[in-house]
């Protein structure tokens, strides 16, 4: 087995014993090796003064690029590594363990938002000119989907529109949540479609450039994850040349489906999977080195101590686990993370059929991170709580996870809900009726209150009918 080093000696946390390594190649591995080293030299020292004043981690991303790690999953042609799902997973998970979780989540949005454009880059050289910028010009992205009036539901934009024009789109989006806001090069930004007739399933999606895009920084003071810049920003009566589409007009509800949604979960999954792993090394680190001398025995040798390692280790790896079994079948589906399939069939969507378990992984991790977190921070004392030991931060940061969205409880209600009632009752887009209730509420009406509910029909129905 080989040796874990960090800073030129052994690992002071779980060895490699402890890390699923099978899922990964070689080649992968030695991306794994350079970047745990990367991690150690410039990504953590850099994450302290990230989470002490709020700074955007960009030296961080700039480490990244360094080992072209911004263009992971980005085919060769376009001038990226070409790695797999699986690949991204290990990166994810790497870079929260090792380094920042800021960072994670700052690189989560960059991947996301590339993934987004990868889905429709075929034919289109404003798209493929963007994917070659990565690694050259530290060109960071990110997505930006929340809505100010829908909260978590990110995929129900209501405060948006795009408008066609002369050579493209008139483009209108806020977004109550970016990541990334007000330092990305690069926005992948979804809003009602140019045709738009009140049916939300009907998005389309946009490749906005930094000077287009008003943010607010300033805004973000969070509890935990506090580089990661998540704030408000508007895009006014931004005018687009065609080319800025990602995809055809209506697109919206396929790239959530296949380019966003399925990797994305993966990748917050693979983040938490890999910040609960950082909380048990830096509790390892303590527990193993603090002696009571009154009774001759470390920290560790408490059998209540190695309960709570064990519980922890057995957590995070059965999540660990699960995620990159998904990420596998991913692979397995794409022709290994191959986005040039999407080229000739805009309806091949086969990430979409693991959505559901991409659901799943981020639920389980975000769950299971804040208590393994939370439990190791007991386990090393009162010197837990100081700073110095940062499992503090990794307790702020974790908790992020379970509140991003979609949250845990929404995650929740749809596994249920899609268990019990049958997929179609989710109901993204508010379309379905509800008769059983509907009926159940007409019911308790009299006669008067139900002659007015036909009154009010009959008079949106006619000033409907007038409209067309």
């Amino acid at each position: 087995m080989v040796t874990k080093m960090w800073g030129g000696e052994p690992y002071f946390g779980l060895s490699y014993e402890f890390d699923p390594q099978w899922y990964l190649t070689d080649e992968q591995k030695k991306i794994q090796a350079r970047l745990i080293e990367l991690c150690e030299s410039t990504i953590a020292p850099h994450a302290i003064e990230c989470d002490r004043d709020s700074i955007f981690p960009r030296k961080s991303m700039e480490a990244l690029a360094s080992q072209d790690l911004l263009a992971l999953h980005v085919p060769k042609k376009y001038g990226g590594m070409g790695q797999n799902h699986v690949c991204v997973t290990m990166v994810l998970e790497t870079i929260a363990r090792y380094g920042c979780a800021s960072t994670a989540l700052v690189y989560t949005m960059h991947l996301l938002a590339v993934s987004a454009l990868l889905l429709r880059a075929g034919g289109n050289p404003e798209i493929q000119k963007t994917l070659r910028r990565m690694n050259r010009d530290v060109f960071i992205g990110t997505a930006s989907y929340s809505d100010p009036e829908t909260g978590s539901h990110f995929w129900y934009p209501m405060a948006s529109k795009a408008e066609k024009i002369d050579g493209g789109w008139r483009v209108n989006k806020k977004s109550s949540w970016t990541t990334s806001g007000g330092f990305a090069d690069f926005y992948v930004a979804q809003t009602t479609s140019p045709d738009f007739d009140g049916d939300f399933s009907d998005l389309s999606v946009f490749l906005i450039y930094a000077d287009e895009v008003v943010a607010h920084p300033a805004s973000w003071d969070a509890m935990g994850m506090r580089g990661n810049q998540s704030g408000p920003i508007e895009i006014t009566d931004v005018e687009v040349p065609a080319d800025r589409m990602v995809g055809p007009p209506g697109d919206g509800a396929r790239s959530n489906d296949e380019g966003l949604d399925p990797i994305g979960l993966l990748m917050l999954a693979a983040a938490y999977n890999g910040l609960g792993m950082g909380a048990i090394d830096l509790a390892k680190r303590q527990v193993t080195r603090t002696t009571h001398a009154d009774v001759g025995m470390r920290v560790c040798d408490y059998p209540s101590i190695q309960d709570y390692f064990g519980d922890a280790i057995m957590d995070t790896q059965a999540s660990r686990v699960y995620t990159f079994a998904v990420a596998q079948q991913m692979d397995a589906v794409t022709n290994n993370c191959d986005w040039t399939i999407h080229e000739d069939d805009l309806d091949l969507l086969p990430r979409s059929e693991f959505l559901t378990w991409s659901w799943k992984a981020k639920y389980i991790a975000s769950k299971s991170v804040y208590t393994v977190a939370d439990r190791m921070l007991n386990a090393c004392g009162g010197t837990g709580y100081k700073k110095s030991l940062v499992i503090e931060r990794v307790v702020r940061d974790a908790k992020a996870g379970w509140i991003m969205g979609p949250t845990n409880e929404v995650l929740r209600q749809f596994v249920g809900k899609w268990a019990l009632l049958g997929f179609e009752a989710l109901d993204y887009w508010n379309q379905s009726v509800n008769e059983r209730a509907m009926n159940n509420e007409l019911k308790k009406l009299d006669d008067d209150a139900k002659r007015a509910l036909i009154d009010r029909l009959s008079a949106e129905l006619a000033e409907a009918e007038a409209a067309e």
